[in-house]
């Protein structure tokens, strides 16, 4: 079983190149992260891609985390970092109103001094930037109200740059998602192949869905227990709920491998309830 995930596509290498290259065009800055794991799904270097850059951070998929601890990393994250926040899904639809008039405010500066300097007025330039899978495309095909990017679930689908327009007041520029160069933490390599930020072929299924049950015992204890109808001094693990589910294969083993994958499926659709697998806690002599 595989006990080491290390994830760095090229296509993604490059995008953070060009991420670079297309920053000198850019006014203001949104930020994607996984409100699951608000700190894990977060990038290290923003400041130092997007130097005196006004930046917008949204905690997507907050439909499928936990509206307490939502809040408790929204205030954190704005007071660590001085940015607006905004808690966003894809069920929301006031979120949309917010995204923009957050970008149309920040530029606010910018183009008076475009104005003072008689330069002509133009659109508010802005870019998404975040990690694979946390909701980059989708969130600009729900600002642009059609799927002019392409997008699916698997982690880094998004391949090229492309200019959008929003309105008339604002034009985007859709990137790849960006990744570490090394995935030297490995705890934060687990949490994103938890929310599948991380392509399939760089882990084992049963290794991560062993540490997520492990993660979901620790902190949802209760929720995990109820989903899967065990009772309160039952061992909760992959074979066991193999069991449960009757999913065995022939023989009598439990299928492990088709039970890990259908825990990891219905965790990253909000099934088995709302988490929040980043604790501020966890995370304070770094934060």
């Amino acid at each position: 079983m595989t006990q080491h995930i290390h994830w760095y596509p090229g296509h993604i290498a490059k995008a953070q190149k060009q991420l670079k290259e297309k920053l000198n065009l850019i006014d203001v800055v949104i930020e994607v992260i996984d409100a699951r794991i608000p700190y894990s799904s977060k990038y290290k270097t923003t400041y130092e891609l997007c130097p005196n850059k006004p930046r917008i951070i949204l905690m997507n998929k907050s439909d499928v985390s936990d509206s307490e601890q939502n809040k408790i990393w929204a205030d954190k994250i704005s007071q660590i970092s001085n940015c607006k926040v905004i808690i966003t899904s894809f069920q929301n639809k006031n979120d949309i109103s917010k995204i923009t008039n957050a970008v149309i405010s920040l530029a606010d500066g910018i183009m008076q001094k475009r104005k003072e300097k008689g330069l002509l007025p133009r659109a508010v330039r802005t870019m998404v930037i975040g990690m694979p899978n946390v909701g980059k495309s989708s969130t600009i095909n729900r600002l642009i109200k059609r799927s002019k990017t392409k997008t699916g679930a698997k982690a880094g689908v998004t391949r090229q740059q492309q200019w959008v327009r929003i309105n008339d007041k604002i034009e985007l520029l859709d990137t790849p998602g960006i990744i570490p160069t090394v995935q030297d933490d490995q705890n934060q390599a687990l949490r994103l192949a938890f929310v599948n930020s991380i392509g399939e072929n760089a882990y084992d299924s049963e290794y991560v869905a062993n540490n997520l049950i492990e993660r979901l015992k620790e902190i949802y204890p209760i929720q995990l227990q109820q989903y899967y109808g065990f009772k309160e001094n039952e061992t909760i693990n992959i074979e066991a709920i193999a069991h449960k589910r009757s999913w065995i294969l022939k023989g009598g083993a439990p299928d492990t491998k088709r039970t890990s994958q259908i825990i990891l499926s219905t965790f990253r659709e909000g099934k088995i309830g709302k988490f929040t697998l980043d604790r501020i806690e966890e995370f304070n002599e770094l934060i």
